[in-house]
C-alpha cells in the first residue's frame, strides 16, 4: 500500500472514530468559536450523547479488570459494530430518505416544530418503534435479523450496537413510514431519532455500572434500563416483553409491559444452543437454524410457515414459541399459589 493510500485508510478510521465518539460537531464548534451551539437543541444532544461512548470505554475497563470472562461479549459486538458502520449506514439513510420522500405527502394533516408536537411526534416514533421490535420477535425471518442484538449472555453498552445489517432497512422502513403517515414533521422526526437513538444506548448499560437500573419514581413512568434487561431476559417470564425504548404506553397498551422481579435473576441471551463469543454464529447461526427447518419440512406450505411463523413454530405442532412458553410458565404460577 502507498503512503498516500495509508493515510487516506488512516484518515477514514480516524474520521470514523471520531464521529462513533460523538466529537466531530463539538470540535467543529470550537474551531469555529461558535459556542452559541451548545446552548442549542443540537449543541445540548451533541454533549448527552458524547457521553455514551464514553460510558461505553469506562464500562469495558471495569469488565476487563473484574469481570474479565464478559470479554467475549464486546469482542463479537466490535465484529458487528465495524461491519455495520460500512455497510448498514448507507441503507439506513437512505431508507428514511425515501420514507419521508414517499410517505409525507399522504398524512391527513402535519406537525410544526413545537415542543407540544414533540411530545405527540414521540408518542407516534414509540408506536412505529413498537410495531418493527415486536414484529422482530413474532415472524421467524425478521428475527434472524434480530436475533444478534439478543445473543449476548451479559448486558452492557456494545449490544447496542449488536444488529444484523438489513434489520436497518426494516426498521427505518417501519418507523419512518408510521411517523410520515401520522404527519410528524421530518426535521421533529429527526430530533426524535437522535433522541432515541441516545436513550436507546444508555438503557442497555449493564450491572456492573448501575446495578439496579431502575432510576426511582422515574420507573413508573419510562422504560429504564431495568426493564430492558427484562426485555432481554429468556426466562420464561421476560420472553417478549417490554418492546418500546422510553414511553411505555404502548407495552401497557399492547399488554406486554413487565417489571424486573427481585427474586428471579435475568437469564440473558437466546434460547438456541449457540456459541455467543462466535461472530458467525452470533451473526448467522439463527439463518443457519432456520435453513435447516425450512429443508426438512414437508410440502412448500409448511416450508413457507417456517419463515413467518414465530421463533419455536413446528410443524409438527410441538410448538415452543415464546407466548406459549410464557403462558405456561404463568399458568403454572397461577396453580402453585392456588394450592398454597
Amino acid at each position: 500500500m502507498k503512503y498516500d493510500q495509508l493515510m487516506d485508510f488512516l484518515n477514514a478510521v480516524f474520521e470514523e472514530i471520531m464521529n462513533f465518539l460523538g466529537f466531530t460537531s463539538i470540535l467543529e464548534a470550537l474551531k469555529t468559536e461558535n459556542y452559541a451551539f451548545f446552548k442549542s437543541f443540537d449543541g445540548i444532544m451533541s454533549c448527552v450523547f458524547l457521553a455514551l461512548p464514553i460510558l461505553l470505554f469506562v464500562e469495558f475497563f471495569i469488565v476487563f479488570f473484574r469481570e474479565r470472562k464478559q470479554l467475549r461479549t464486546y469482542k463479537v459486538n466490535f465484529f458487528i459494530i465495524v461491519f455495520n458502520r460500512v455497510i448498514g449506514r448507507i441503507l439506513s439513510l437512505g431508507t428514511i430518505v425515501w420514507c419521508i420522500g414517499f410517505f409525507q405527502e399522504y398524512a391527513p394533516f402535519q406537525t410544526s416544530y413545537t415542543w407540544y408536537w414533540f411530545i405527540y411526534g414521540y408518542v407516534v416514533w414509540e408506536l412505529g418503534s413498537f410495531i418493527y421490535h415486536y414484529f422482530g420477535h413474532k415472524v421467524r425471518l425478521l428475527w434472524c435479523l434480530h436475533s444478534p442484538h439478543h445473543a449476548a449472555e451479559t448486558m452492557n453498552l456494545s449490544v447496542n450496537h449488536a444488529h444484523f445489517f438489513l434489520e436497518f432497512l426494516y426498521a427505518d422502513f417501519i418507523r419512518t413510514a408510521t411517523c410520515m403517515l401520522l404527519g410528524v414533521d421530518p426535521k421533529l422526526f429527526f430530533s426524535i431519532l437522535l433522541l432515541d437513538i441516545t436513550y436507546a444506548t444508555f438503557i442497555h448499560v449493564g450491572e456492573h455500572v448501575l446495578q439496579k437500573g431502575r432510576l426511582g419514581f422515574l420507573g413508573k413512568l419510562i422504560l429504564t434500563p431495568s426493564h430492558h434487561r427484562v426485555h432481554h431476559g429468556r426466562n420464561p417470564l421476560y420472553m417478549d416483553t417490554n418492546f418500546c425504548n422510553l414511553l411505555n404506553i404502548w407495552d401497557r397498551v399492547f399488554g406486554t409491559y413487565q417489571d424486573e422481579v427481585d427474586h428471579l435473576p435475568i437469564q440473558y441471551g437466546i434460547t438456541r444452543e449457540m456459541d455467543s463469543g462466535s461472530f458467525l454464529d452470533v451473526y448467522f447461526g439463527e439463518f443457519k437454524a432456520l435453513y435447516k427447518d425450512v429443508v426438512n419440512a414437508p410440502g412448500l406450505k409448511n416450508k413457507i410457515l417456517y419463515l413467518f411463523m414465530p421463533p419455536g413454530w413446528s410443524h409438527t405442532g410441538e410448538h415452543q414459541t415464546a407466548k406459549l412458553v410464557r403462558k405456561k410458565y404463568l399458568d403454572l404460577q397461577k396453580e402453585t399459589v392456588h394450592i398454597r
